[in-house]
């Protein structure tokens, strides 16, 4: 992940807003029947509890001994 995405003011990824991409930029291309609907988002977020560290272009970012991220101690101590 860019160390530049990382986002201090959020306190978990369910507060992260999901871009919703127009449903023609799959259904167009797909062969998809006419009139299907579609959500497209343009990316998704994966739950904390799978993932272990997050890489960035400044180091990895690790779970502390309470299992969270601290991402304003990593962004505080990196920038």
């Amino acid at each position: 992940s860019p160390f530049t995405t990382l986002d201090v003011d959020l306190e978990s990824g369910d507060m992260i807003e999901i871009e919703e991409r127009p449903p023609g930029e799959m259904l167009d291309s797909s062969g998809a029947p006419k009139g299907m609907s579609c959500w497209n988002p343009a990316f998704d977020v994966t739950p904390a509890d799978y993932i272990t560290g997050i890489i960035t272009e400044k180091g990895v970012l690790r779970k502390g001994a309470d299992g969270k991220f601290d991402v304003k101690g990593f962004v505080a101590k990196h920038s």
